[in-house]
Order: structure tokens, then C-alpha cells, then sequence
């Protein structure tokens, strides 16, 4: 498991201005992480690296 404790959490650039968005630590041994930003301490969502990449490569194909 991965230890987030000094994890630096970012925004996504299009998150919206009421706050409902996720934040994601990369770029961390054991994975990267993603949790929603209204509970920062709540549950982690942990991806191996290959697995967040392949997500990230599946949303941004156009329709």
C-alpha cells in the first residue's frame, strides 16, 4: 500500500468552480492516487501506474 502521507494532491484544470472534482498524487511508489476533494481525508483510490495512463488515454479519445 502506498503511503500518502507527504502525496501532492492537484485539481484537474477543469475541475468546476463548485468544488465537485477529484484530486490525484502521482508520480509516488506503489501508485497514484485519487480522492475526492470535499473529504481530503477520506478513502484513497489507489491505481498502478500503467492502469491510471491507460484511463487517462481512454477519456480524452473524441467520441
Amino acid at each position: 500500500m502506498a503511503d500518502f502521507d507527504e502525496a501532492i494532491w492537484r485539481k484537474s484544470s477543469r475541475s468546476s468552480a463548485e468544488g465537485n472534482c477529484v484530486e490525484v498524487a502521482g508520480s509516488l511508489p506503489g501508485g497514484v492516487g485519487v480522492r475526492d476533494s470535499k473529504d481530503t481525508t477520506g478513502p484513497i483510490l489507489v491505481f498502478s501506474a500503467k492502469s491510471w495512463r491507460n484511463f487517462l488515454s481512454a477519456v480524452r479519445q473524441p467520441d
